[in-house]
């Protein structure tokens, strides 16, 4: 693909109101599908032959993913005729054990934090468990937004305001303080950027053997998964749980509070059916 075209569709993707995450991905899906091609002319055939080919090296969700990225490409070329169907996804009731991290498991994790010689690492999983937020929505967490106790979070044309609890002023308040933070986004580099999932994941993944947790458990957005199922446990209202995350669709939510196989085994056990 000519780099001149491939442009015109990042500018086209940028005033769709893509993130720039979702752009480089798209990007990166597309390149890889014409990889695939080898110079052939798009076609139905074509792609329904690519999704075979996902579907041998990927899982359903995956091919999902991938397919949506080279959907976008056709409607910007006019060849929306050329869209297959996803591949269909039956909801998980419960999810893996290995990556079902929790609350035990998560007060280890900020133990861990303390003790490292990088503090602020313990604030950012405070931060993000105590509010569900998404590690891109971090830099929305200002100096100016702890001390109106809220964040204003913008983001793919929607907006939604996540409240600060006291615990969590009180604590981003000192971190502030320490750190001589006047104003802007709280959580940054040395070089004054804010912090992206790279950055927060490699560092988390040095506190599983202090923590001794299992490293699959140990990522930025299981802190969101965590924060879902704490809150789903008290207020058992799933359609408020989804605005508070952001979510379109409550089918999304569903997946956040997904319980684990042991725990369902639990529930299979108490209700004590097998005589």
């Amino acid at each position: 693909m000519a780099d001149e075209y491939l442009e015109d569709y990042q500018l086209y993707l940028r005033e769709n109101e893509k993130s720039n995450l979702t752009i480089k991905k798209y990007v990166h899906e597309l390149m890889c599908f014409f990889q695939f091609l080898n110079g052939d002319t798009i076609t139905k055939a074509k792609i329904l032959e690519y999704r075979e080919w996902l579907q041998n090296q990927n899982q359903a969700r995956t091919v999902n993913a991938k397919l949506s990225a080279i959907h976008s490409y056709l409607e910007y070329t006019g060849l929306s005729c050329c869209k297959v169907r996803f591949l269909k996804i039956q909801r998980n009731v419960f999810m893996d054990d290995e990556r079902d991290l929790n609350e035990a498991e998560y007060r280890r994790l900020l133990e861990a934090a303390k003790g490292s010689k990088n503090r602020r690492l313990y604030y950012v999983m405070v931060a993000i468990c105590g509010t569900g937020i998404r590690v891109s929505e971090l830099p929305f967490l200002t100096v100016e937004a702890v001390c109106r106790g809220k964040v204003e979070i913008c983001m793919k044309g929607k907006t939604r305001t996540v409240l600060l609890t006291r615990e969590l002023l009180k604590k981003l308040k000192a971190y502030v303080k320490v750190c001589e933070i006047q104003s802007g986004v709280i959580f940054r580099t040395r070089n004054g950027k804010p912090l992206d999932r790279s950055n927060i994941g490699h560092d988390m993944k040095k506190l599983c053997k202090a923590a001794r947790v299992n490293p699959r458990k140990v990522f930025p957005h299981n802190l969101r998964h965590l924060f879902a199922k704490s809150y789903y446990a008290i207020k058992k209202n799933l359609a408020n749980l989804a605005d508070i995350l952001g979510h379109s669709s409550v089918e999304t939510t569903r997946i956040y509070v997904a319980t684990g196989v042991r725990e369902h085994e639990r529930t299979l056990q108490k209700m004590r059916l097998i005589l």
